[in-house]
């Protein structure tokens, strides 16, 4: 698989947005179904994603959003959302895009980062380690998942 060229959204990438949303969702990494309504609304906007293209075709994306509206906590950002294509993993694309938004956090001016990962999700748990965010949370048992209660995980780091 060639490089894949990691940017911002742009509106035009909503369907190819929306057709990597659902042909990734799993309980493994999320609590509910990709939303019926358009990938991209008020709250969800192109801006807040980085995208990872090869051969013109997107094959994940990550997306950085503020985690509250409170001034006191403007110098966080938040990862709301990763996706790599089946055929683009294991070969280090969530890596590249934990690190293209890391940079671009940081040129948002973010002092921290901080994301939520499913406790069963070992694989995102061990990446997120490895680009160095920390376990700062554990909320025990706080979705039920497939018959199956799932620790919600928070994690971060400092910029």
């Amino acid at each position: 698989m060639p490089e894949p060229y990691i940017r911002i959204a742009v509106a035009d990438d909503e369907e190819g947005l929306v057709v990597l949303d659902r042909a990734t969702w799993s309980t493994l990494h999320a609590v509910s179904p990709p939303p019926e309504a358009p990938f991209f609304d008020e709250r969800h906007v192109p801006a807040d994603y980085l995208v990872a293209e090869t051969d013109g075709r997107l094959v994940g994306y990550i997306r950085l959003a503020v985690p509250t509206r409170l001034a006191s906590n403007a110098h966080v950002l938040q990862i709301q959302g990763l996706a790599v294509a089946d055929e683009a993993r294991g070969q280090g694309l969530g890596r590249a895009l934990i690190r293209a938004a890391v940079e671009e956090a940081r040129g948002r001016g973010a002092r921290r980062l901080s994301l939520r990962v499913l406790g069963h999700n070992a694989p995102a748990r061990a990446l997120y380690e490895a680009e160095g965010f920390a376990v700062e949370g554990v909320q025990p048992e706080e979705f039920l998942l497939d018959g199956v209660y799932v620790d919600d995980i928070l994690m971060g780091r400092k910029l």
